[in-house]
């Protein structure tokens, strides 16, 4: 009679024996084991690509000691706030409020214009609907230098509604270019488009109009898809270089970005007060997306299961 043990089955596998074979469990676990350390290991490699830089950007800029040229601390040097006080008498705290005026007016007006233009091609059928978005998606083809000039010479003939001259050197000219952006009409309009028709049916039966069901009804379901659009949002305005160039002519009225290249290109300055001026820089966009994450990664998740 065959052992079973020593024999292979009609499968090709060999059954283990009973003297000292090793159990398959042994093996996958110490696979697992080699898992998780590579797992580990790869972890640990990214922090240290993507966090060891910003680190060194702050514990150098809460240094007392100043580092040589071209060098940056991994830890505090005498622990000090200094750095980040004369950045902010070089002109980083007025940059700072002219951004955040930017934001909270720009990304507020982009937001609103996009969710209402997106309700339109979601929802409203009308001749020229694809066209109109073919439209909209071509501006994101060209870069910012292309209309550059154009734009300039735009904001030169409007005129400002308060002191009648034109919207140069002024926070409107600052913010009316960001409030057209086609990247949030476009992940608001395939979002919309999946809220369920039956919902405002239902809400136009009991004599909801245009306005109510799009407050009420289309704008709860689209908060995912809100958040995603208000972090992009927040980055590019956030990050406006070439704007401000062009638009603001006296220095109190630059942004943050402006400012803090400003003082990157000064050698007078030492460069702990450069990296205290760029960790200010970096600070709001990374609380801005720590306090919006879940609703980002909800946006992004959706739109890769329903896209």
């Amino acid at each position: 009679m065959a052992i079973v043990g020593s024999s292979p089955t009609a499968l090709g596998l060999r059954m283990p024996g009973r003297g000292g074979s090793r159990s398959p469990y042994a093996a996958s676990g110490r696979g697992g084991w080699v898992r998780l350390v590579l797992r580990l290991l790869g972890f640990a490699a990214a922090l240290a690509v993507f966090l060891l830089p910003l680190w060194s950007m702050v514990a150098t800029a809460l240094s007392y000691a100043q580092s040589e040229l071209g060098r940056t601390f991994l830890w505090p040097n005498g622990l000090t706030g200094h750095n980040f006080s004369t950045a902010w008498s070089f002109g980083v705290g007025r940059g700072l409020l002219n951004s955040a005026v930017m934001e909270v007016f720009g990304l507020s007006l982009q937001l609103s214009v996009s969710s209402l233009a997106a309700y339109a091609l979601a929802r409203k059928r009308f001749r020229g609907a694809a066209a109109v978005m073919m439209v909209i998606m071509a501006t994101m083809m060209m870069p910012d230098e292309v209309i550059a000039i154009p734009l300039y010479l735009v904001i030169g003939k409007i005129p400002e509604p308060f002191t009648h001259g034109s919207l140069l050197d002024s926070y409107g000219g600052l913010i009316l270019p960001l409030v057209g952006w086609a990247l949030p009409i476009y992940i608001l309009t395939g979002f919309m488009k999946r809220v369920p028709l039956e919902l405002e049916e239902a809400a136009r039966m009991d004599g909801a109009g245009d306005l109510r069901i799009f407050l009420r009804i289309v704008l709860p379901l689209c908060k995912p898809a809100l958040g995603t659009c208000a972090v992009f949002g927040f980055l590019m305005i956030w990050d406006q270089y070439l704007l401000p160039l062009l638009v603001v002519q006296t220095p109190s009225m630059n942004p943050l970005t402006v400012v803090v290249t400003s003082l990157q290109s000064s050698e007078e300055l030492p460069d702990g007060v450069r990296l205290a001026a760029a960790a200010i820089l970096m600070i709001p966009s990374v609380l801005f997306y720590l306090g919006l994450q879940r609703l980002f990664e909800r946006g992004l998740i959706s739109g890769s299961l329903k896209g």
